[in-house]
């Protein structure tokens, strides 16, 4: 048996997100929003999830956060941490450089 039939091929940005989605779900009781990226890295991937921090009334004042999640190649959780809270429809002035 070859190397290609014997390790499976790393998974790629959709899998990606999907995977850190699903994971963060079950650490979280927060309501996933949706994936805003994927980035590859050395381990495997990088995933920043927007995620409903706290409804309210109306819905234009829930508060929002982001969330990173380091997956590796397979798809398994390497690490997370909320890196920004803001209120829904805020404008991103300062831009995303927070790492």
């Amino acid at each position: 048996m070859n190397d290609s039939e014997s390790d499976p091929a790393p998974i790629g940005a959709a899998d990606a997100g999907a995977s850190a989605m699903a994971q963060l779900v079950e650490l979280t009781p927060k309501q996933i929003l949706g994936a805003t990226s994927t980035e590859p890295t050395e381990d495997g991937w990088l995933v920043e999830i927007e995620v409903l921090e706290d409804h309210r009334i109306p819905s234009s004042a829930d508060m929002l956060a982001l969330y990173e999640v380091e997956i590796d190649q397979d798809g398994n959780l390497l690490a997370y941490r909320r890196t920004r809270r803001y209120a829904r429809g805020s404008a991103d002035i300062a831009g995303r450089g927070m790492r």
